[in-house]
């Protein structure tokens, strides 16, 4: 499965660089919200998904993200993920950079994470910024709002916003540090986050690809595994462990 090139270059490297997209979440059970089983009372995410949207019906937009929260509760952590959190802990510097919200990576036990998109499960005042962990913050029944005054909203980032302050900066720092990059279910579409593979190529890092299809960055890395994640991440990891063991 793993070319002599990805062989050679894992057991060389010391700046490990991964940038992970819907299709590992999905293999835990994670709905996309897209396709045909990704409307939500006829809604497509982007009517939802937006400042506007939440300003003129703040109500309805909690209503989806209320009801995202209790689909993403009953999801765990799948093998894709924990073998991300056993590579952390192979090489000298690894960061992992993620476009989902569901914090699964987190359960698992991931720690040098940059959530580009944000949390679903924080929340943050519309006019102070003030963040809340409290997963419960927001009832369906009830808008909340800050002390000071503001609306309470999800701490995710909607179409047409930026992304958080910095966190693109550290992740394209990252990117184009790395001797590896590993970009694992993303269809490499949603920008600026699928620019990092690239900038991570063109910085000389070996790049791979893991996806369940071919995408448009597949003519572009070095190497393209087509397979689940949470089949192919722990025997990427295995083959890692031996090679590096061997190395002395």
């Amino acid at each position: 499965m793993f070319s002599e090139k990805l062989q050679n270059a894992v057991k060389s490297a010391k700046q490990i660089a991964v940038l992970t997209g819907a299709g590992i979440s999905a293999e835990s059970g994670v709905p996309t919200f897209r396709g045909e089983n990704g409307l939500w009372r006829k809604y497509r995410p982007e009517e939802l998904a937006n400042f506007d949207a939440f300003i003129n019906n703040p109500k309805l937009v909690w209503e989806w993200y209320c009801y995202r929260r209790e689909l993403i509760s009953r999801v765990k952590p799948n093998p894709g993920h924990y073998a991300l959190v056993e590579m952390e802990s192979i090489f000298p510097q690894f960061t992992l950079i993620t476009q989902n919200v569901d914090n699964l990576h987190q359960l698992a036990g991931s720690r040098n994470l940059l959530e580009l998109h944000g949390n679903i499960w924080r929340s943050r005042c519309v006019d102070c910024s003030t963040i809340l962990t409290d997963e419960d913050v927001v009832k369906k029944d009830a808008l909340q709002y800050c002390e000071c005054g503001g609306l309470i909203r999800p701490d995710v980032v909607w179409f047409g916003e930026c992304l958080p302050s910095g966190i693109l900066e550290r992740a394209a720092a990252a990117s184009a540090r790395c001797d590896v990059f590993l970009c694992i279910g993303t269809s490499a579409l949603v920008q600026p986050a699928a620019s990092l593979p690239l900038y991570g190529k063109r910085s000389g890092a070996f790049t791979i690809e893991i996806n369940t299809e071919s995408t448009v960055i597949t003519e572009l890395v070095d190497e393209s595994i087509i397979g689940k994640s949470g089949d192919i991440l722990p025997q990427l990891v295995k083959m890692t462990k031996e090679i590096r063991k061997n190395q002395g």
